[in-house]
This record gives C-alpha cells, structure tokens and sequence, in this order.
C-alpha cells in the first residue's frame, strides 16, 4: 500500500503546477484523498479533500479559487492542479489515504485527524521564486 507524488517543481510567483498522487496496492473505492504541505518551520497545514465515489472536493480558505483537486478512480490518481501560485505557497507536499468520504464542512472547508489516515506519500517540494 503506498502513495507517490510527483510534479513538484520551482515556478514563478503566478505560475502554475500541476501535482500528482498515485496509488499502488488499493483502489479507490471508498476512500478519500487529501493534499497536505509543509512550509520550512510551520506546521503541517491540509489544504484539499476529494472523496473517491463522488469527486466532492473541499479547500482550505487559504487556497480556494487558486487550487482545483481531480481524482481518476481507474487510474487511482489524484491530481492537484495549483494556479497563480504566490511565495506562501512554497512547501512540500504530500498525498495521504483514508477510508470514507471527506469531513466536509458547509463553508467547503474539512477537517480531518491523522489517525484517519492509513497510508502516505513521501511528498514532492514546490518552490515559488520572484
């Protein structure tokens, strides 16, 4: 059971990335998605949620409008596509796994526990320069 990033990169202030998480030894059958990352020196921050049987996506308010979460059930990926990316955003990122839909909120945010997750990616640094 393993989750692999990958199309991390350094790009400049507005640029664009699109990130992509790959699942091996399970499929996505009821399973949620979400997108972490981590600044130098901050904590881990959960910045998007997609549920497996549904694609309902949330964001963190931090990124809503600028990032868009995808998921390809037969290919068991998921992709995050980050736009008009600014100097904050720069961290590492990284997938991880849980069983269940998202914990959705009215505003479209999430919440989750680390305890719900079964498996991690090793993440894939992105760095926004001027």
């Amino acid at each position: 059971v393993q989750l692999v990033e990958s199309g991390g990169g350094t790009v400049e202030i507005g640029g664009s990335l699109r990130l992509s998480c790959v699942a091996s030894g399970f499929t996505f059958d009821n399973h949620h998605i979400v997108w972490f990352r981590q600044a130098p020196g901050k904590g881990r921050e959960g910045v998007s949620c997609i549920t497996s049987m549904t694609s309902r996506a949330y964001y963190s308010h931090r990124v809503e409008g600028r990032f868009a979460v995808t998921i390809d059930n037969n290919k068991r990926s998921a992709y995050l596509q980050m736009n008009d990316l600014q100097r904050d955003d720069t961290a590492v990122y990284t997938c991880a796994a849980a069983v269940g839909p998202c914990h959705g909120t009215p505003g479209g945010s999430f919440y989750y526990s680390d305890t719900d997750f079964f498996t991690w990616g090793l993440g894939t640094q992105v760095t926004v320069s001027t």
